[in-house]
Order: structure tokens, then C-alpha cells, then sequence
């Protein structure tokens, strides 16, 4: 039995619905079965459910054994606090919540069928992830070798288009291109595109000028990304909301309309408050960024151009009004490689072929030493005898998978053409 398999069972609704109970004998009916959102936290947010003569709202958590609530250290992450139903196959422990209140159970083997699970195991078993799954392998290292420089370069022109994009709207200042890609990798991949906003609506010349102090510029991004709470009780809370207000006038500034920035499903050092808080003491710190970008020649000197922390309120704090224990919260290596894949590269690539200069090998060489990502694409791969040892090949199995996988382009793939030879 697979966890999928019970996600699939809740999502699609393949269980005896009439006859639903908790093992504690509570009839359940299911009003809505939730938002199957696929990333961290519960597996199915804003579920409505009736439980007894009770109705609930909240989140559904499916596991195989309940358990595995606890293997998962769920008891210890909030994120799980507001759970109404745990899902599982076997109920083989009771888990309760934080004020010590059982959290309902219902036992799925005990409603569904035996046909849903054989369809269900056929389905899968006739899926192929990629066509070329049990012969990639094979191809020889050369060509294999040759292709992924290829898909590498490939993926770096895809994102140079919109640092083109970029260069237009700046009028060729490429401080602000930096800027705004920074930002957008500040924010992740839940908030990239409301801190690219946010970096969009302040024009670089306003960083400049008001990167003297680094509250200044926290003034700027918390207040553009409307990030102050309602209620301003924190003293320094108070104090850059003043600043900002100030600085709304003196530059004209226009509050970009964004979605609501999200806090949720992040870790603490993940917030948005001290990402952009960090951003904020980078371009406090380092002046002419961009140059010392392009002049860069291994990754240590990128670490030691983002080697910073936050400023003395953040150290104790995660949001506003709310005291923590005090951490530097310095830029980790990690976070830094991620930048140098989706943001330094990138960069380096696009002004070298603006200036009609050849940095191929160059930026091989600069990624070939920095890590491979960890994520589904490169872990399947690595399944079928195809390993990354650095961020060059993960970059170039991320292409392949997407742009040639994904859209059946065997005949344009080398791996594909070479499989066809034999």
C-alpha cells in the first residue's frame, strides 16, 4: 500500500461515501473533501466535514499508519494544529493534538474496494515516467555528455529572455535587472512573483539613494509589500511605517497591487520578513553588486559577496510584535547556490553575450562546483542510472525532462535519436 494511493482514494472520492465512520464509531459526512495542494503541510487544506452532530472545518492529513504521524514529527509543527481528520489505512495509534484532544480517525481499507485498488495498480503499472526510462542508462557517456552541455545552454537562453524583458523596462540598468531577479528568488517559489513586483515598483535609483541605512530600505520593501501589521503596536514597526509613509511621498510611490505575501507552509528562516530583511542588508552592505557579480571568478567569491545577516531587530525576530530567541540569520550556502543557479548564471550568461563575449566554459565550470538541486525531477532520474553530481547536470536533466520528456520530443532529443540508431 502507497500513501499516493490513499490521496488518489480522497481526491477522486473512491470510498463507500454512505457508510463513513471514525474508529470511534462517529458517523462522518463529507461536505467538502478539501484543496489537494501537493506541498509542504496537511495533504488537503479547508475540508468541511460533519463528524457526529459536529461539523468541522480544517485540514485532512493521510498517512498509511496513523503512526506515521509521529515518525513525521507532525506533533511538533503548527502547521498541523487546525487537522479535523486523519486519514489512514491502519489506525495502529491514537495521535493527539497539542491541547491533548484526539484528532478523529477514519480507517480507508475498511471502505474501499477490492476493483478500485486492482484499477489502480494497473493504471500505474502501465505508466511510463519517461519513454526512455529502462535504456537511458545505456546511452554512451559522450554523447550523453555532449547533450546535456546543450540542454544546459538551452535552459540559460529560455532565461534570458526574461532578463531581456527586464533590460527594456530599466532602460539597460542592469543593477536593476540583479535587483529584480534577486527579489523574485528572495521570495521562492511561493512568493517569487510578488517580491518581483515589489522590486519593479521601486526604481533603482531609490535604492541607491536610500541604501545609507538598511532601515531605510526595509521601510521600502515591507511597505511596498504591504507587510506592516494593521495594528501598529512594534516600536520599530512604528518607525519604519514612518519611514515609508515619508518616502511614499518624497519618490511618489505607487503600492503595487500583489496577492497577499504568504507565511504559511514556510520555515521560520524562510519567512518573507527576513528574506526581504536580508535582501535589504545586501544592498545596504555591497555597492555596485552587479560589478563585483561579473567580475566573480569561483563561488567562493560569490559566497563572500553574500555572506551578511539581517539587522539587529531581525536577529530576534521572525514577524512584527513577536520576540524570538536571537540567530544571526545569515544567507546559508544552499540558499546562496540557489541564487547562483537561478540568478547569478543566468545573469552572467546574458551581459557576456550582450558584450558578443564567449563564456561557455566558464560558467560550466562554475556551476560543475556548486551542488545538484534535490527535487522529484533529479531523484527520478537518478532511479534510472542517470546521477547529477553538480547544478550543471541537475540544470540539464530539468531541461530534458520538461522541454523534451514532457512534450514527447523523442526525435529531437539525442537520447532518443541514439536509441533509434540501435
Amino acid at each position: 500500500m502507497k500513501e499516493d494511493f490513499l490521496h488518489y482514494i480522497w481526491l477522486y472520492k473512491k470510498l463507500d461515501l454512505a457508510n463513513l465512520k471514525t474508529t470511534n464509531g462517529e458517523v462522518i459526512t463529507i461536505l467538502n473533501f478539501g484543496q489537494y495542494t501537493q506541498l509542504s503541510g496537511p495533504d488537503f487544506f479547508n475540508a468541511q466535514l460533519i463528524i457526529g452532530n459536529q461539523k468541522w472545518a480544517g485540514n485532512i492529513e493521510i498517512h498509511i499508519k496513523s503512526s506515521d504521524w509521529y515518525v513525521h514529527n507532525h506533533e511538533k509543527d503548527d502547521n498541523y494544529n487546525n487537522v479535523i481528520l486523519h486519514v489512514v489505512w491502519d489506525n495502529d495509534t491514537p495521535i493527539f493534538r497539542k491541547d491533548n484532544t484526539e484528532i478523529p480517525v477514519l480507517e480507508l481499507k475498511n471502505y474501499i474496494s477490492k476493483d478500485d485498488i486492482n484499477k489502480y495498480q494497473e493504471l500505474i503499472s502501465k505508466k511510463s515516467w519517461i519513454f526512455c526510462e529502462n535504456q537511458i542508462q545505456n546511452i554512451p557517456d559522450f554523447i550523453f555528455s555532449n547533450w546535456q552541455e546543450r540542454l544546459f545552454f538551452e535552459r540559460l537562453e529560455r532565461k534570458s529572455k526574461s532578463i531581456q524583458i527586464l533590460l527594456e523596462e530599466s532602460e539597460n540598468d542592469w543593477e536593476a535587472v540583479l535587483f529584480c531577479m534577486l527579489a523574485k528568488n528572495f521570495g521562492l517559489n511561493t512568493n517569487g512573483e510578488m517580491f518581483l513586483k515589489v522590486a519593479k515598483s521601486i526604481t533603482f535609483p531609490i535604492i541607491r539613494k536610500e541604501a545609507l541605512e538598511v532601515k531605510y530600505l526595509e521601510a521600502l520593501f515591507f511597505g511596498q509589500a504591504d507587510l506592516f501589521p494593521t495594528e501598529v503596536e512594534d516600536y520599530y514597526a512604528k518607525e519604519l511605517k514612518a519611514l515609508y509613509d515619508y518616502s511614499m511621498l518624497k519618490y511618489k510611490l505607487l503600492q503595487p497591487a500583489i496577492a497577499p505575501i504568504q507565511f504559511f507552509k514556510h520555515r521560520p528562516d524562510n519567512f518573507p520578513t527576513i528574506r526581504l530583511a536580508q535582501l535589504a542588508m545586501i544592498y545596504h552592505l555591497q555597492k555596485n553588486l552587479f560589478s563585483k557579480i561579473i567580475a566573480a571568478k569561483s563561488v567562493q567569491d560569490i559566497y563572500q559577496v553574500f555572506n551578511s545577516s539581517v539587522s539587529d531587530y531581525w536577529k530576534t525576530h521572525y514577524t512584527f510584535d513577536k520576540v524570538s530567541s536571537k540567530k544571526e540569520k545569515t544567507l546559508s550556502r544552499s540558499f546562496i547556490d540557489l541564487l547562483i543557479i537561478n540568478t547569478i548564471i543566468p545573469i552572467q550568461f546574458a551581459y557576456a553575450a550582450s558584450q558578443g563575449k564567449e563564456n561557455s566554459e566558464f560558467l560550466i565550470d562554475f556551476l560543475s562546483n556548486i551542488p545538484a538541486e534535490k527535487n522529484i525531477i533529479i531523484e527520478k532520474f537518478s532511479t534510472f542510472g542517470i546521477k547529477s553530481n553538480s547544478a550543471f547536470q541537475s540544470q540539464s536533466l530539468i531541461q530534458l525532462k520538461n522541454e523534451y520528456c514532457n512534450n514527447k520530443k523523442c526525435l529531437q532529443c539525442a537520447v532518443g535519436l541514439e536509441l533509434l540508431k540501435k
